[in-house]
């Protein structure tokens, strides 16, 4: 028994079994964690995925794109977030999951829902918006959400909703997904393939631009 308490505890088992609370094949909510965030639903339509795209090909223009131009440039969130603290919700409407936002994304934070990278800026600003989460957790379904689909963020200052523009798939270390962007833009990131056995090579990258805040 202590021989498998030290396996278990050194795997990415033990990091799975903590995630399991986080998130149940049907849904997840964060409600436990922020009483006062208010779940927003969304339609959306599901265009395929297109995980080849170039991400320095030019921007489709679309209603949405063009809507998302005349969106105010700057969200002033009165304090900003510590290490540790919660965001807010980010919710999937493809996977009818809602999950919590840590400011972070060291082990600590990922352990508690999805991280939002320090060094970016926080949901609906100008620029990018960078969330990762563990694929065998939080983010264990993420491949099914493509072109198309939405992500919405609520926090206490607002309601962001986006559009996801491109599917990449890029090396561990491609440092292009945390590049500044010239919109309000959320980039969703967790390891890939998802159903590869030990520490994975490659990122699943999705790219969303906002199309509505309130």
């Amino acid at each position: 028994m202590i021989v498998f308490g030290l396996w278990f505890s050194g795997t990415q088992a033990a990091t799975f079994a903590k995630g399991y609370f986080l998130y149940k094949a049907d849904s997840v909510s964060a409600e436990d964690f922020a009483p006062k965030l208010q779940t927003t639903n969304a339609e959306v339509s599901l265009p395929e995925a297109a995980p080849n795209e170039d991400p320095q090909a030019p921007i489709e223009e679309t209603k949405e794109t063009e809507e998302a131009a005349q969106l105010p440039k700057d969200i002033q969130y009165p304090t900003d977030p510590q290490i540790g603290d919660l965001m807010g919700e980010l919710i999937i409407p493809k996977l009818e999951a809602s999950l919590p936002i840590i400011h972070g994304t060291d082990e600590d934070e990922l352990e508690k829902g999805v991280g939002h990278y320090a060094d970016s800026v926080l949901p609906g600003q100008s620029d990018n918006s960078v969330l990762s989460g563990h694929r065998d957790t939080v983010f264990r379904e993420l491949g099914k959400v493509g072109k198309g689909d939405e992500f919405i963020v609520n926090t206490a200052d607002g309601t962001f909703t986006y559009r996801v523009r491109q599917v990449r798939i890029v090396d561990e270390d491609d440092r292009t997904v945390i590049v500044p962007k010239p919109r309000a833009t959320l980039t969703v990131s967790t390891c890939y393939p998802f159903d590869f056995v030990g520490y994975a090579p490659e990122r699943y990258i999705l790219v969303a631009d906002l199309i509505s805040s309130n």
